[in-house]
């Protein structure tokens, strides 16, 4: 076996989880997801030719969760993107093996600071990544990255300073490795979600830009739920149970994921949040256009797939605007308050270097990165959206990462429903 490099035997050493990574007792929360993990896949559904007038039959219930929907304004957006998925999904695979998608330089040496943490040493292969070979880095996205290093201080979001080590999504896919997230996700919803006032009547739905900001929550944990499931489903001979606490695909989506489980409105807030990274797709489009005219992108092919996922017909079907919209006419009431989403915003960035195994901080961070941007150009500062030219190569990147994840944690609903 190759001897690892210096900083790869460190990661190795500093990282995992602080009950473990291969063997834990995931405790029940009540009021929230469950504890997660990461796991990805790319769609096997079938792939066929949706016409844009089919994208908008609306319907008051879920294909992809027996749950009721309780906000009767996502229905006709709901229905459209389960129309899209059979086409728009394999065109987002197909991105996210690309560099400029799937190449990130990420602090995976920062320390928690948010919760005290016992040092406990992971040696477990599920839990660890290591950084690309520099010759794998294109010379354009180091300078990218290097070149938008700033950031604002009451920004959206604040990633890692770059450095020569990147990390490739294409190596180190999502994967199910055990590792018990729920410390995390507890601290995210009871400390960085908001709560009292019409929240405690309604957490996710209330007359409220903060309920907005929770169901957005709400929607990344369902979706890392989702692939915590198909990374259970897709174990190569079985879960040994005696590493695994969680065995069964079937009961942990139950748990995590349906009706009777532990946050019954989980697969309703998985398409709301997909819906605002969709809407930011849509803000963006042009700026990704012309950073595929300048180059920025990549070669011909990868333009050639970045055009076919911006000419979509989902992008310009109306009723995905159905969250955005919900959202910026809150956020418009409240001007004055905004400042706080964009601090807890940061703090759902920061809290993610308190994940312990490494793979699932990497992807933690790119998903939050991800929904970070979506709600930058939404919002903005003054509740009527962000500035597309200011977002940088990263951000754009983990948008459309985060998209891709957002669509396979939908088709795995989808089909574990049929």
């Amino acid at each position: 076996m190759p001897m690892m490099p210096r900083r790869a035997r460190l990661l190795l050493v500093i990282t995992a989880a602080a009950r473990g990574c291969d063997a834990f007792s995931p405790p029940r929360l009540p009021t929230h997801h469950a504890a997660a993990a990461t796991t990805t896949t790319t769609s096997k559904r079938p792939i066929a030719v949706v016409p844009p007038s089919s994208l908008s039959s609306p319907s008051t219930s879920l294909s992809a969760s027996p749950s009721t929907l309780h906000d009767e304004s996502l229905a006709p957006g709901i229905a459209a993107i389960d129309a899209a998925l059979p086409t728009l999904s394999p065109l987002l695979d197909e991105l996210r093996s690309l560099p400029y998608f799937r190449l990130y330089s990420c602090d995976m040496l920062a320390s928690c600071e948010y919760l005290p943490q016992e040092l406990f040493e992971c040696y477990a292969e599920s839990c660890e990544i290591y950084p690309a070979d520099d010759a794998d880095v294109p010379i354009d996205i180091r300078s990218s990255d290097f070149d938008e290093h700033e950031f604002e201080l009451d920004g959206w979001a604040r990633w890692d300073m770059p450095s020569e080590d990147y990390y490739d999504t294409l190596l180190f896919p999502e994967d199910y490795t055990g590792y018990d997230g729920s410390e995390i996700w507890r601290f995210i919803h009871d400390r960085i979600g908001f709560h009292g006032g019409d929240m405690g009547n309604d957490e996710y739905d209330a007359d409220d830009w903060k309920a907005d900001f929770n169901k957005a929550v709400s929607g990344l944990h369902a979706m890392v739920s989702a692939q915590v499931v198909r990374g259970m489903r897709e174990k190569v001979g079985g879960i040994d149970p005696d590493k695994y606490a969680w065995t069964d695909p079937v009961v942990e989506y139950r748990r995590r994921l349906g009706p009777d489980g532990e946050n019954p409105e989980a697969v309703e807030n998985m398409y709301f949040t997909a819906m605002l990274l969709l809407s930011g797709v849509r803000a963006a489009r042009d700026r990704l256009l012309s950073d595929c005219d300048d180059g920025k992108i990549g070669d011909e092919g990868a333009c050639i797939t970045l055009r076919s996922i911006l000419s979509h017909p989902l992008l310009d079907e109306p009723s995905i605007e159905a969250a955005s919209s919900r959202l910026r006419g809150h956020a418009i009431k409240d001007t004055n308050s905004l400042w706080e989403a964009r601090m807890r915003t940061r703090d759902l960035m920061r809290i993610m270097n308190c994940v312990q195994c490494n793979k699932c901080r990497f992807h933690g961070k790119i998903s939050t990165l991800g929904l970070s941007t979506a709600l930058q150009l939404a919002v903005g500062h003054r509740g009527t959206g962000g500035d597309v030219a200011k977002i940088h190569r990263v951000e754009l990147a983990a948008l459309l990462t985060a998209l891709g994840k957002f669509s396979s944690g939908i088709d795995l609903c989808l089909d574990m429903q049929s």
